[in-house]
């Protein structure tokens, strides 16, 4: 799959929230609180991705947008990639960015919060180069305030993504 990485734009809210809505279900479902997943639904995915499009890059291909990552200071805060393109090679190229905005920004390390339960994506990042810092509760935000879920903390140095 060839894919090409564009910084995110207004009318890619809607694709972003689809593949956002289905990618998160895949990974979450039975590994965060019921709580969590109640305020999930797919209008709160359109809210939260036209909300966050100037922070996102999103990954092209002839399908369309076949994934994006979300970045925030230091934290990569979302990537997410939709089914068809998993294993192509898309969320390596999507994290790599990530990396690369990270350490424009001045920080040396990367992070970002896993869902425990979440084994593939855990493997993921270590075959990635990230090293999990441990558990900790990540305050997922949810309307009037936030829900905590069990998450590992993943870093990685990003100093030489500078160059």
């Amino acid at each position: 799959m060839t894919v090409h990485l564009r910084p995110a734009r207004d009318e890619d809210a809607p694709a972003v929230a689809a593949v956002w809505v289905s990618a998160w279900r895949d990974g979450h479902l039975g590994h965060v609180p019921d709580e969590l997943v109640a305020v999930r639904t797919p209008e709160s995915f359109r809210i939260r991705a036209a909300a966050m499009i100037a922070r996102t890059t999103v990954a092209l291909s002839d399908a369309g947008i076949t994934g994006f990552v979300t970045v925030s200071g230091d934290e990569v805060e979302q990537v997410f990639v939709a089914a068809p393109g998993r294993g192509s090679g898309v969320a390596g190229a999507l994290l790599g960015e990530a990396e690369r905005q990270v350490a424009a920004a001045g920080h040396e390390t990367a992070w970002l919060a896993v869902v425990a339960g979440n084994a593939r994506a855990r493997r993921f990042y270590e075959r990635s180069g990230w090293s999990d810092s441990g558990p900790f509760d990540y305050a997922a935000p949810a309307a009037g305030g936030a829900v905590s879920v069990p998450c590992h903390r993943y870093v990685k140095s990003v100093v030489a993504a500078r160059g």
